[in-house]
């Protein structure tokens, strides 16, 4: 799991349930057009609003329709008989790699009291193959994962805990995990970062605004560092951004696919309001 990975949208019904067809023509677009993978059940995905239920559904139609060694998809939960259940499920589907949030709801939570979770849920899943990459998101769990937790967790299951994804934005604690743990896979979740992740030793980006810059984003994973790259790259995830994201994203996925039902979110995120979707229809994107 390493280069350009979008981190996906799911859509919805109008009663909240997700849509296969569309969710998997976007998916082929993205693996088509410049992801090397994708990130299932994200937080893009909205795979916290969704019950269990969808999100195996959701886990299904991606490991029947996709390559499933370019998956990685979400399973964490405050929950570690949930979180061992899905993640189990993902492994039963063959994917390689599952995405796992700390236990955000108890805090605040000590470095012990974290490395006891993530050890029982390693040792709950067994001899499973599945890859455990955590997923560092201060901003929405109010946590962070230590560099000293994470070298603990490494070191007692280096064969489970192999990477991490951080969007915090702090490429500086990207660095000093990249620098302490050589071969764990470090991914930022900007795809600015790419500029700099041959030096920094980052192994690509998990993105949302990859499912929509992912020609130019692969460009600039193979090499290509000029000015106007990175100024076209950053524009369309600033603007995005600014409006609002995941809403954003998906108006813009559905208007790419001509699918307008695309756009639907779930509560508590909000629709999109005219003026944003006059800011999103002047952004000039690859394939739209």
């Amino acid at each position: 799991m390493k280069g350009v990975i979008a981190a996906v949208p799911t859509p919805v019904d109008t009663s909240g349930a997700p849509l296969r067809d569309p969710f998997l023509a976007h998916c082929h677009w993205a693996l088509a057009n410049g992801c090397d993978g994708l990130n299932i059940l994200g937080t893009t995905g909205e795979a916290n609003s969704l019950d269990v239920a969808s999100r195996r559904q959701v886990m299904e139609w991606a490991a029947e329709a996709l390559e499933r060694q370019r998956l990685m998809v979400g399973t964490g939960t405050p929950s570690l008989a949930e979180t061992t259940h899905l993640t189990a499920y993902a492994d039963d589907l063959g994917y390689p790699v599952a995405l796992i949030l700390p236990p955000y709801y108890y805090k605040p939570a000590s470095d012990e009291a974290l490395f006891a979770w993530f050890m029982a849920l390693h040792n709950a899943l067994g001899d499973r193959q599945i890859a455990v990459y955590f997923y560092n998101f201060p901003q929405m769990t109010g946590l962070t994962l230590s560099l000293a937790l994470i070298q603990r967790l490494v070191a007692a299951a280096p064969e489970r805990f192999r990477g991490i994804k951080d969007s915090s934005g702090d490429l500086a604690y990207c660095r000093a995990i990249a620098a302490a743990l050589p071969g764990f896979v470090v991914l930022p979740s900007s795809e600015t970062a790419l500029s700099e992740a041959a030096t920094s030793g980052f192994a690509g980006c998990i993105s949302a605004t990859a499912n929509l810059s992912a020609p130019l984003c692969q460009r600039s994973w193979q090499g290509e560092q000029t000015e106007d790259l990175h100024r076209d790259i950053a524009h369309i995830r600033t603007t995005v951004a600014n409006q609002s994201l995941i809403p954003g994203i998906k108006y813009l996925v559905g208007k790419r696919l001509n699918d307008a039902r695309i756009a639907a979110v779930l509560p508590p995120l909000l629709p999109l309001s005219d003026s944003q979707i006059g800011v999103l229809d002047g952004l000039a994107l690859p394939g739209l």
